[in-house]
């Protein structure tokens, strides 16, 4: 075999056929996933469901609704954040092309009109599609509902700490720093130090604190100042899951902003997940909730105890003896109730599973499903990516029930293998199955019908 040189210069055909095209085999989670999905008849789902937010008539058809919540669905199976990075990946790729079903032909979607579409399309209908995906799971029996664990994560704003202004006075960093300099002495009222200067001044003082009552972001008025999780200062946003104990189905994805404290969200969020159960035709009450003591207020405990829902939250160690002298007795009664039920085994085998699962669905929401940090601006359309990113959440969990490999990079080098086989062998005997399908179809077709000596024997 001779060796194949690359042509630097190559002339292009006039008209090539569309059989001649390159074709691709597809990927076989991405298939599955797409099988799983017509059946459900998704697609006529979500045209029904968007209809009312497009023209009858006027303007030329913008990309199917079905598509745009795939592309999404790709951002968080290939990890990816960014709609530039989603959008050039499946430009790119021949297995997504067929998952989205755009042909060779056709130019997939660009980033720029995901952004068109998420802005015409409210949070209404993302929560309608996470609750089709719910339904899904449920009729899978992946849904039980009767435990949730409860846990939120900081994710990081598309703003910069040098973008906050003062609330009050609407002055920038540097503007902040050279009145202070000014209400010191150490410069005149004329002067304009230099940016060496201020940062100088910045690293010498003390009591240098930022409080989101004094500074807000001029990019994204949404997001708050909050510490990360590897200790740094930043802008963020708060999102909360609400997962289901026993089979790790997020139930809800609840954005907040970064400093709005954890006991103030955990009956909003809790009940937020029963909604969802409701709508997506789940008939389970949630019974029981599981949370780490920083969801711990007596008033919440009293609310979640009027609702109906028993909390097993571990309670923080204090200098002091509770008192109750100005207290209500509802507040005591629901305090006492709850550490009553932290001392039990049931709430250490709850704890080491909350401990467990709700922090494996941020890992995989987060980390490698490239939510960690958002590029999008705004409250409303953070909520909405991020409820997409729980949607594949639970998609993944119900291909994993089917299929054995939850996500498509399943299927790479370490340890990739066995589930290949496993899913190469699932395919190839649904394949069989539908060869044995037609093959029974035809045959019964022939017996219906008559031979051609069966006809002249019944006419004599």
């Amino acid at each position: 075999m001779a060796l194949g040189r690359q042509r630097k210069e190559r002339q292009k055909e006039m008209w090539v056929a569309t059989a001649e095209l390159p074709r691709s085999k597809g990927h076989v989670f991405y298939q599955k996933l797409n099988d799983l999905l017509a059946e459900d008849a998704f697609d006529e789902f979500v045209e029904e469901l968007c209809r009312p937010y497009y023209h009858a008539t006027m303007g030329r058809p913008g990309i199917p609704p079905g598509v745009y919540f795939r592309m999404l669905l790709v951002g968080y199976f290939e990890g990816l954040g960014s709609q530039r990075g989603i959008a050039w990946r499946c430009s790119d790729s021949l297995s997504l092309r067929s998952f989205l079903g755009v042909p060779l032909t056709e130019e997939t979607p660009e980033h720029s009109s995901l952004t068109r579409v998420r802005d015409r399309l409210p949070l209404e209908v993302h929560a309608q599609v996470f609750e089709f995906v719910l339904t899904l799971a449920a009729e899978r029996g992946l849904i039980q509902g009767k435990t949730v664990a409860v846990d939120a994560t900081t994710l990081e704003a598309n703003a910069a700490m040098k973008s906050i202004v003062r609330r009050d006075t609407g002055e920038d960093w540097n503007e902040y720093l050279k009145r202070l300099m000014q209400e010191e002495g150490l410069i005149d009222d004329d002067d304009e130090p230099t940016d060496e200067e201020l940062r100088r001044y910045d690293r010498q003082r003390k009591n240098k604190k930022v409080s989101n009552e004094e500074w807000v972001s001029s990019t994204d008025s949404d997001c708050r100042i909050a510490k990360m999780k590897d200790g740094r200062t930043h802008l963020a946003y708060k999102a909360e899951h609400v997962i289901d104990l026993e089979t790790e189905v997020v139930l809800t994805a609840e954005i907040y902003t970064a400093d709005t404290g954890d006991a103030d969200t955990l009956v909003d969020s809790v009940m937020e997940a029963q909604s969802h159960l409701s709508e997506a035709g789940v008939d389970t009450q949630v019974e029981e909730a599981v949370a780490d003591k920083g969801y711990h207020a007596a008033a919440t405990l009293e609310l979640a105890d009027d609702l109906n829902v028993r909390t097993y939250i571990p309670e923080p160690q204090a200098r002091h003896r509770r008192r109750w002298t100005n207290k209500p007795a509802d507040h005591k009664r629901a305090v006492y109730n709850n550490r009553r039920r932290t001392k039990t085994e049931k709430n250490k085998r709850f704890q080491r599973w909350r401990s467990e699962r709700v922090e494996r669905s941020f890992a995989h929401v987060c980390e490698t499903g490239g939510a960690r940090r958002t590029w999008l601006r705004g409250l409303d359309k953070v909520r909405k990516r991020y409820l997409m990113s729980a949607v594949a959440r639970n998609l993944g969990l119900v291909m994993r029930h089917l299929l054995g490999i939850g996500t498509a990079r399943s299927l790479q080098p370490a340890g990739g293998f066995f589930a290949l086989a496993r899913a190469s062998c699932l395919y190839l005997i649904d394949l069989c199955e539908r060869r044995l399908a037609i093959q029974l179809n035809e045959y019964r077709r022939r017996i219906r019908k008559p031979s051609h000596y069966a006809a002249r024997a019944i006419a004599a």
